[in-house]
């Protein structure tokens, strides 16, 4: 069943609040292929002007998958998990964050647009990530809902 484009931006998604971790950092970077010093040891990060671990450029996007539920927004919507691709995934940086730094993901989705004669849908969701009241980033996602042909 296509996705109401109005149910979907009104759909309040809760904010979450998560504290950026040294280890975790630490951990991401490695998982990612990252090599730089600065990403790991907080020495060399403070030598490059950093106050401390600075949070590489994609960490934002596992942040919003701490939430107890992170898809339940596509569940309330009533989209079938079995039929969804991550389409893409855009950042806005504004700050640097920093291990140690508590940071808030507020989140909305910004709309649902209908393709291919309705076989699919486009769904934008927007996260602006503040610490305190300032804005550090602005990550958007595309999600693809699919539709098989006997679901239409």
């Amino acid at each position: 069943m296509p996705v109401d484009p109005d149910a979907a931006r009104a759909l309040e998604i809760a904010p979450i609040t998560v504290e950026v971790e040294r280890g975790r950092l630490r951990f991401f970077a490695k998982s990612i292929g990252e090599t730089d010093p600065q990403y790991t040891d907080v020495e060399v990060a403070r030598q490059h002007g950093h106050r401390d671990l600075p949070v590489p450029t994609t960490f934002f996007f596992s942040l919003d998958l701490e939430r107890p539920d992170p898809f339940a927004y596509l569940d309330a919507l009533g989209v079938d998990l079995r039929h969804v691709l991550h389409g893409e995934q855009h950042f806005d940086y504004h700050a640097m964050a920093y291990a140690g730094d508590t940071l808030t993901l507020e989140s909305h989705v910004l709309d649902v647009t209908s393709k291919r004669g309705g076989s699919m849908d486009i769904l934008r969701k927007r996260t602006d990530i503040r610490r305190g009241t300032e804005l550090v980033a602005t990550a958007t996602s595309t999600i693809v809902v699919r539709y098989p042909q006997e679901e239409r």
